[in-house]
């Protein structure tokens, strides 16, 4: 490919939502978060020069963020000198009318081990936190701060709306 075919490649979401109906923030809100909470489980890439890693990690999603405990591992590497992560939620392929999935990109933290945010994230996942310095090795918590949400739901054709749309939270 060309400089100038990757570029038009690369922008084609961008124009092609130029033109399109929007969902009202709240709504998006409502289905995003609705979706983010029936499912667990995600993609999480990290990285930074030519480094890259794309884990698969359970998450909790409250307080507008999505928290992950860890025992460690190669995110790890891009986590530390990049806070940028992106997030991919989605469902199993059936077909063009059935498409369900989203992107995140966010800022990733990362709590103090047992702080009052760390403990708060454990109680919620139901793990005491003397259950966790019992452990051999600390797990670590990661929680991602979401700045956007591409969200491709076939359903919003149904309500009248075009099926990807995007949330900003910044």
């Amino acid at each position: 490919m060309t400089d100038n075919e990757y570029r038009e490649a690369a922008e084609y979401w961008k124009k092609h939502d130029e033109g399109t109906v929007k969902m009202p923030a709240d709504l998006l809100k409502k289905e995003a978060e609705a979706y983010i909470e029936a499912n667990d489980t995600c993609a999480l890439a990290t990285g930074f020069g030519k480094f890259i890693r794309c884990t698969p990690i359970e998450y909790m999603y409250f307080d507008g963020a999505f928290w992950m405990f860890t025992e460690g591992g190669e995110k790890f590497t891009g986590l530390k000198d990049n806070p940028a992560v992106c997030i991919a939620i989605f469902d199993r392929y059936g077909g063009f009318g059935k498409l369900k999935g989203m992107q995140v990109s966010g800022k990733a933290e990362l709590p103090e081990l047992f702080s009052e945010v760390y403990n708060r994230a454990a109680e919620r996942k139901k793990i005491s936190p003397e259950a966790l310095k019992k452990l051999n090795h600390p797990m670590y918590l990661i929680k991602i701060v979401p700045e956007k949400i591409e969200f491709l739901n076939s359903d919003f054709k149904n309500k009248g709306f075009d099926s990807r749309q995007t949330w900003f939270l910044i």
